[in-house]
């Protein structure tokens, strides 16, 4: 094999390594195995995840009556609900087969409540409350995945989150017994459902208000998330919100990890929309889905070689 032959496979090899493992992670939005690394604390197994800041601005108020629309939940029971993650990444490299790099799809119960107890770190992001939840027992059409999961039951999460809905970081303290598959298979949902969550400006609004949250997604590559978010409906404290999301890079340039080169961003669309049911006196939504994808281009700028990919996700939400 000529030498620049043989440079060139390696370069293919490496771009297809390296952005599978960016893109497997990030294309949800849910950005698990490439955002900034957990902290592992010191003296248990819980992980926190830091959450990028959330900006809410009103475009349209609504119709009268309006009122400011916020969480209530300290005198609510227990929530129950399933949470259910799909991710989806079929990638090519020039001419070659595609190769499929999909994560399997999640089903995890959740048992929540709140408390108005928020620790110092979390306090210092703005939280004004706590989420607290217990993982049931969770399930993949993957066997092998659902077995992994078995050692999970009654790992615990807490959600930092301020009165809005904003959450402001994520933490997870796995079972003892947690395989390392099915933390990081849990670790992904339920960062698929923080960056999928919507909080609500402090202004007031009625129905028919509009509003935009602007967020930053960490996947390797640095992308600016919009959600538009629509009152569509408001029963007492049910809300229903439509929510459309883009994702644009805030870069034409991709610097790869670790002083790895850099890859030019040829092309990057991702868009999504669906409903969230909320009820302001629970903490979790009560239902609802979002489906998002899109497709991507990079190039190498130092050869030909070119890298597509065509990424999706979804997130759902059921009452028990």
């Amino acid at each position: 094999m000529k030498t620049t032959d043989r440079n060139r496979t390696v370069r293919s090899g490496f771009l297809a390594a390296c952005c599978a493992v960016a893109l497997v992670a990030g294309c949800s939005s849910t950005d698990a195995d490439s955002d900034p690394a957990p902290d592992q604390a010191a003296s248990s197994n819980e992980v926190t995840i830091a959450v990028t800041p959330t900006t809410t601005t009103v475009v349209d108020p609504g119709a009268e009556p309006r009122r400011v629309l916020a969480f209530d939940t300290a005198d609510s029971d227990e929530q129950t609900v399933d949470l259910t993650t799909t991710s989806t990444v079929s990638q090519q490299i020039d001419n070659g087969a595609p190769q499929d790099f999909s994560s399997p799809d999640l089903t995890v119960p959740l048992s929540a409540s709140t408390s108005e107890t928020v620790p110092d770190d979390d306090a210092a992001t703005g939280a004004t409350r706590s989420v607290e939840l217990t993982i049931g027992a969770a399930t993949s059409p993957d066997e092998g995945l659902t077995d992994a999961l078995a050692a999970s039951e009654g790992s615990t999460a807490r959600l930092a989150s301020t009165d809005s809905g904003a959450i402001t970081a994520l933490h997870i303290t796995p079972a003892d017994a947690a395989l390392d598959t099915a933390r990081a298979a849990i670790e992904r949902s339920l960062n698929a459902a923080v960056y999928r969550s919507v909080d609500f400006p402090d202004a007031e609004v009625g129905v028919g208000a509009v509003w935009t949250v602007d967020q930053q997604v960490l996947s390797g590559i640095t992308l600016n998330q919009r959600s538009t978010v629509t009152l569509r409906a408001l029963d007492g404290d049910r809300a229903t919100l439509d929510v459309a999301i883009t994702q644009t890079p805030e870069s034409s340039t991709w610097n790869l990890p670790d002083n790895a080169g850099t890859l030019n961003i040829a092309t990057y669309t991702f868009t999504g929309s669906g409903t969230l049911e909320i009820d302001l006196t629970r903490p979790l939504p009560v239902g609802g889905s979002i489906t998002a994808g899109g497709e991507q281009m990079y190039t190498d700028p130092d050869s030909t070689t070119v890298l597509r990919q065509t990424v999706g996700d979804s997130i759902g939400w059921a009452a028990r």
